[in-house]
């Protein structure tokens, strides 16, 4: 999953997507566009479930699965699951 993935770069500090507005590095393609709405404030997806808006529409499949419990992903690093 690519929040492992993200979470994996924390063990690391690697930044390797960088924002063209303000030069912010972030560890995934993902951190960066829900980054690049701070810049526009935009929050384009809505949950179906409760309504709530997102940045993106990977954040929607993540929230959704706070309505089911769901933590789907695990670090073989230190063994913290992710939604």
């Amino acid at each position: 999953s690519s929040n492992l993935l993200h979470h994996q770069r924390t063990h690391t500090e690697e930044r390797p997507f960088r924002c063209p507005d303000c030069g912010k590095g972030f560890r995934d393609k993902c951190s960066l566009l829900r980054h690049q709405f701070i810049h526009s404030g935009e929050r384009p997806y809505k949950c179906p479930r409760c309504g709530k808006s997102f940045k993106t529409s990977y954040e929607v499949t993540a929230h959704q699965r706070s309505h089911t419990g769901e933590w789907p992903y695990e670090c073989g690093e230190c063994g913290k699951s992710f939604r």
